[in-house]
């Protein structure tokens, strides 16, 4: 066969989600007309994004092409990777989905609470399972994470084999005994590796990531000396660092308890699954946390990063139903804050303190150990795959940056390392000999977010968001105005109504200039939304040139 016929890349690497950006994590492979996702995870709102709830990947090109679909693979139960597939299959998607044990019980809680688990086909897997999803034969290898029976991926392709990380760290000592698997990445590096993907989100750091052994240390030492209850934050899906509290809790003679819907569902679930070596009945009720001597009481709580709604954060206002903070009370906010977050952070911290607490967080020690690999740790990813191609994946772009950096210094050519952003894409084929396969950048697809509103999903676009900011910033005004629909006479009006602009109580001068800079407007009979577009400019040209300002100005002329 010529080069020419056989010029159709073989592979496709189309990431939906979570390249140049914190979370949503979402990867697709294509081959043969045929689709394997990797992921399809959420995204917490911006401050600007004013009223979303979440932000989910916009999976387009896989919902237009449903029947396309073999498998969704899911490497973990945390929030970024399975949180947007229940609106996927809200959508239509009915591909199989495979998870481990715990990932999966916590995804059948949510699609539940979505009345949608009779629609998911779910399956569960181990990391010494091997899948047939024709072209695709997929692989697992368990990681190191704050995630129990985290795995990442080997798929083998048309092309070539694709080792796909997720998030992952070396640790000798991990809270579950079980380190990444290191065997099979050097076995598959062996056997040779197309393509590596790899998490960046600690690609500033230096150095390898502290093992968790150096936190229980920490919690150690906090139990023995806090006269009174110790009170603990982390995510609700880090079932890693709750095992940990509770393994030191007992050396302590301490008992636990959960506060938080969040946090009490999936512990309940990890309980049941066997991932916390605990049982249900000896946990804490929200009663004896308040009675027991505080000595005897350790409590662990969702609010890490200072969410307005979380267990934590209510007993830090005084407005928990169940738990009030005391004098003698420790807390630990085992958690560094995330960007974006540090405003809320700081405030549940100050607000903590006016309770009374014994405040602990990132600043005053090792409160906290990242799920994440450091540079050194990426390094040996690179020596155990030795991969030809590499494309850094999960981080913002100065990480995608920093990781392809390292990828170039331990020695990939290049032109073998493609920084991507989402809707990029990499195509891999024999594009000039009937021996090599080479990769190249392949056609752009549209990508990006899709917010989620209360049950609105995609309904809201940058238009709204951009009116929601100038109305958090600015303000608004309405004018109303009746005029006579024969010869254009002011019958009532103009009405001013102000909301975040200036108080009108305080401001009635302001606001009879107002009205007669818009009087002088209607002075012949001119059609309705020709006055409204007067209106508008006048009022705003109005504000800006008197008090400095651009409210949203909602002109509403009414024709008698």
């Amino acid at each position: 066969k010529s080069l020419e016929t056989q010029a159709a890349p073989l592979l496709r690497v189309i990431p939906l989600g979570g390249l140049g950006e914190i979370g949503k994590n979402m990867l697709v492979l294509e081959a043969d007309n045929n689709l394997l996702i990797i992921d399809a995870g959420l995204m917490f709102p911006t401050s600007e994004m004013h009223g979303i709830d979440i932000v989910i990947p916009d999976a387009s090109y896989v919902i237009d092409r449903l029947t396309q679909v073999r498998g969704v693979i899911l490497t973990h139960g945390h929030e970024d990777h399975i949180g947007a597939l229940s609106y996927f299959v809200e959508q239509g998607l009915r591909a199989p989905v495979y998870a481990t044990a715990l990932t999966q019980g916590l995804l059948e809680v949510k699609l539940r609470e979505q009345k949608l688990l009779g629609e998911a086909d779910l399956h569960t897997v181990t990391a010494d399972d091997v899948v047939e999803l024709a072209p695709f034969t997929v692989e697992f290898f368990h990681t190191t994470h704050s995630f129990p029976d985290s795995v990442g991926v080997s798929v083998l392709t048309p092309a070539g084999r694709v080792v796909h990380t997720s998030d992952y760290r070396f640790d000798p000592t991990p809270v579950d005994g079980r380190p990444t698997e290191e065997e099979k990445l050097r076995k598959w590096g062996d056997e040779g590796v197309l393509l590596l993907l790899a998490d960046s989100t600690n690609a500033e750091r230096r150095g390898s990531t502290d093992s968790e052994a150096t936190l229980e240390a920490t919690l150690d030492t906090v139990m023995a000396e806090a006269p009174g209850r110790v009170l603990l934050a982390t995510f609700a899906s880090n079932l890693g660092r709750v095992q940990q509290v509770i393994n030191v809790a007992r050396r302590h003679g301490r008992r636990v308890g959960m506060v938080g819907r969040s946090m009490v569902n999936n512990v309940r679930i990890a309980i049941k699954l066997g991932y916390l070596d605990i049982k249900e009945e000896e946990l804490l009720t929200a009663g004896e946390m308040e009675s027991l001597p505080g000595h005897e009481v350790v409590i662990v709580a969702t609010g890490s990063q200072g969410e307005p709604t979380s267990a934590m954060v209510r007993m830090s206002m005084g407005d928990h139903r169940q738990l009030v903070l005391r004098e003698g009370d420790t807390v630990v906010l085992s958690a560094t804050p995330i960007p974006g977050n540090e405003e809320l952070f700081n405030r549940t911290v100050d607000n903590l303190f006016r309770q009374g607490a014994n405040v602990l967080y990132h600043e005053l020690g090792n409160v906290h150990v990242s799920g994440h690999g450091g540079q050194e740790d990426y390094l040996r990813m690179f020596n155990l795959t030795r991969p030809q191609y590499f494309i850094p994946v999960h981080g913002e772009y100065r990480h995608l940056v920093l990781h392809a950096r390292l990828a170039q210094q331990w020695g990939l050519p290049a032109a073998h390392v493609f920084i991507l952003e989402d809707g990029d894409t990499v195509e891999f084929g024999r594009f000039s000999s009937e021996e090599t396969i080479e990769a190249r950048h392949g056609e752009k697809i549209e990508a990006g977010h899709v917010y989620v509103d209360g049950l609105g999903v995609g309904d809201i676009g940058n238009v709204v968001l951009r009116d929601r900011r100038q109305l958090s910033q600015e303000g608004f005004i309405v004018c109303i105005v009746a005029v006579d629909e024969y010869d254009g006479e002011i019958i009532y009006g103009p009405e001013i109504i102000s909301r975040g602009f200036v108080y009108m109580r305080e401001q009635e001068d302001l606001i009879r200039r107002a009205q007669e800079a818009v009087s002088k407007l209607i002075k012949k009979k001119v059609p309705a939304t020709v006055l409204e577009n007067k209106i508008k400019d006048a009022l705003g040209n109005f504000a800006a040139r008197e008090i400095g300002r651009r409210p949203m100005v909602l002109p509403l002329v009414i024709e008698m």
